[in-house]
């Protein structure tokens, strides 16, 4: 087998990854900073999606432009949620929190399945059905614009965390809560932060999602599957592990298609995620 023909997967799998990491962002960050595995955030992802479809729809606004209308509904109702659900359940037990997630998760699907009904739904602009040339291949340039949607919201995340006293509070509770709480740093608050910044990357994750896949109101648990898959491979609580893992996770799939068929490339993810579990289970790139 020539090189030439694996050069279309690869580069399928490296923008496909961009995607991945993109969905994972905000469960990294989570993780990170309050030590909780979100189980309800690909349902968000989800949810974020259908907002990003009714933007379209019911206003005729293009889904990357209704941004500035998803990403505060996401960013707001990410506050209201560790506000009024998890910074309680934290007082609990470790383990009321997973419950929560749990529970918001079911809610949200039965709110979804409620409102747009089961029926598989797509965010279909002029774009999302274009292609492109590179290297002599054609390409959807969907795939492009979500690799380039990770990279700018990582970058951001990045820059925000680097060079704003917000981000450097969230960052400092991330490594020590109590150290941070001596240094003044009012801990509560940043959880509120967290998880709001958290859900503008599954604000931006869904929009992109929902113009590259078909997605239903039970999509969530995939989506889940696959953001826990690629933080697992970068290592959870890392941003750039977590780009990292997407692409990995990316070529992990279109490669094991290429070679094995399509029925094989979810199994071939859930194997890879399996065995670095078992053998590294801080991920490729964690400490």
């Amino acid at each position: 087998m020539g090189s030439g023909e694996l050069l279309t997967p690869i580069l399928m799998g490296v923008m496909l990854g961009g995607l991945y990491a993109l969905s994972a962002l905000g469960l990294s960050m989570v993780f990170g900073v309050m030590r909780l595995i979100n189980l309800a955030h690909g349902d968000l992802v989800v949810l974020a999606s259908y907002a990003s479809y009714a933007v379209m729809t019911l206003l005729g606004i293009n889904p990357i432009l209704g941004l500035l209308i998803t990403v505060p509904f996401m960013f707001i109702l990410g506050i209201l949620i560790q506000k009024y659900l998890m910074s309680k359940a934290v007082t609990i037990g470790t383990e009321a929190p997973l419950i929560i997630a749990f529970g918001l998760s079911l809610v949200i699907q039965n709110a979804n399945q409620i409102m747009w009904s089961p029926q598989s739904r797509g965010i279909n602009t002029v774009y999302s059905q274009a292609s492109f040339h590179l290297f002599g291949r054609q390409l959807p340039m969907i795939y492009l614009l979500d690799f380039l949607g990770g990279i700018v919201v990582m970058l951001l995340l990045h820059g925000f965390l680097k060079w704003t006293y917000m981000g450097r509070a969230i960052s400092a509770t991330a490594q020590d809560t109590r150290a941070s709480k001596l240094m003044g740093i009012n801990t509560k608050r940043i959880y509120y932060w967290a998880f709001g910044i958290a859900m503008i990357s599954a604000a931006v994750a869904g929009t992109f999602l929902g113009m590259t896949f078909p997605f239903t109101p039970t999509s969530g648990t995939t989506f889940l599957t696959i953001a826990f898959g690629t933080v697992i491979i970068g290592g959870l609580g890392s941003m750039l592990g977590t780009f990292l893992g997407g692409i990995i996770l990316g070529l992990v799939q279109t490669l094991s298609a290429h070679f094995f068929g399509a029925n094989t490339q979810m199994l071939t993810v859930y194997l890879i995620i399996l065995i670095i579990l078992a053998f590294r289970p801080q991920g490729l790139f964690g400490r």
